[in-house]
């Protein structure tokens, strides 16, 4: 039985209270082939590709809450793709260039806005690390530059260049068809289509326990809606990918931090672009409402906390105020945090498991926004197909036995 987005928000409104009585009975529900465990970006576009792309369609969408409510709510909206080794050159590189196409792919306004990427440099190794990420990315193709501080002003006019500040400016990498996008947008547009393709998304439904047959292939899920059987299972669950997995009986490599974000007061236009430090940890931009939308770290402990410790809010304000003076009188409106799992290399994972059937996309990080298309469209294949496309492969569960790491970590662009 299909839903529309109109009819389950609505449903989710009244609690469920009009649910069909095969739903809200505690007998088995209708089996799919596939179940995807998360409905936020990624797992939307997961099984947006897996229909439009591969023609499977018998799919259910599982969100504990509500669509794109987890991470891809609390991210500060950031579309870049200057990473540095080629496996994730190709991987952003896939998702950066999907972005610009990508409203009138789903026909839905996502706001994609290619306002550019400045990454400040404050010390020699910031300086040497994104030049040679600038000349990484240009042997891939990637559009990167290399400005001086005069240049990187003329870009972002509100930024301080004294040099006699605590964190000076020593240049930028500047990535200018980078930019931002609407985060809880492109959920809903994902959402749109994929329901239109016959996907059902069904919120307010938490998986209790992952189930298998006598072969030990996962078999379904147990829910708080009853258990739904499937043939194939995708977890996509950013923030609590390694509690989904215990169920199957697997270990992740992964640990989780709440990692933090405000916004301010509404203003006039004041920011062009996006600006990055990695030194000084905080990175700001505007929204289209006019908010100056602010990025901080994580914290040094790993929790599951979306709240995170106010001293970080601090410390990355402190650095803002140094670096755009323009911005000392602002009110903050609110701040927030999420949950991103990290793996040792600081990348993502797109793997089968050794459980048959199931299939995890995961680890992103700080970088999960960003790779929303690209991330759906290679693991809309892993799953369908049951084994990964050349852009997906270096992503592979093994790379921790083997020790082909993808150590991204620099590429992160903030100090974790």
């Amino acid at each position: 039985m299909k839903f529309s987005l109109a009819s389950l928000a609505a449903q989710a409104l009244r609690g469920h209270k009009d649910w069909p009585e095969q739903w809200r009975s505690a007998e088995p529900k209708p089996a799919y082939d596939v179940i995807i465990i998360g409905a936020g970006g990624h797992g939307l576009a997961t099984a947006y590709y897996m229909a439009k792309e591969h023609g499977v369609t018998n799919i259910a969408v599982l969100e504990k809450g509500w669509l794109g409510g987890g991470n891809t709510g609390r991210n500060t909206t950031i579309v870049r793709s200057n990473y540095l080794w080629p496996a994730s050159e190709a991987i952003y590189g896939h998702a950066h260039a999907l972005w610009p196409g990508l409203s009138q792919e789903l026909n839905y306004n996502v706001m994609y806005s290619p306002r550019g990427v400045l990454m400040l440099a404050h010390n020699l190794h910031d300086e040497q690390t994104f030049r040679r990420h600038v000349y990484a990315n240009r042997l891939a193709g990637i559009p990167n530059e290399w400005l001086t501080p005069e240049e990187a002003k003329d870009v972002c006019p509100i930024l301080n260049i004294d040099p006699g500040i605590r964190y000076p400016v020593r240049g930028a990498a500047f990535q200018s068809t980078g930019g931002t996008a609407r985060h809880d947008a492109v959920a809903w547009g994902y959402a749109r289509g994929a329901s239109a393709r016959g996907v059902d998304i069904i919120q307010n439904c938490e998986v209790k326990a992952i189930t298998r047959d006598a072969s030990g292939a996962v078999s379904g899920v147990e829910t708080s809606k009853g258990p739904i059987s499937a043939r194939k299972i995708g977890v996509v669950a950013a923030g609590h990918t390694s509690v989904v997995m215990a169920m199957a009986g697997l270990r992740m490599p992964l640990e989780s931090y709440p990692l933090q974000a405000l916004v301010s007061e509404p203003l006039k236009p004041v920011m062009p672009c996006v600006v990055m430090s990695n030194a000084v940890h905080a990175y700001m931009s505007q929204s289209d409402k006019g908010e100056l939308v602010i990025g901080a770290g994580t914290d040094a402990y790993i929790s599951y906390s979306q709240t995170g410790g106010p001293h970080i809010a601090v410390s990355t304000l402190e650095a803002i105020v140094e670096m755009f003076p323009i911005t000392s009188r602002l009110k903050m409106l609110r701040n927030w945090g999420g949950i991103v799992d990290t793996t040792p290399d600081r990348s993502p994972i797109l793997s089968k498991t050794p459980v048959p059937g199931l299939f995890v996309n995961c680890g992103w990080g700080t970088g999960g926004f960003k790779a929303t298309p690209g991330s759906g469209h290679v693991f809309a294949h892993l799953v369908a197909t049951g084994e990964p496309n050349a852009i997906a492969a270096p992503f592979s569960l093994d790379r921790f036995r083997t020790g082909a790491l993808v150590n991204e970590a620099a590429a992160a662009a903030v100090a974790h």
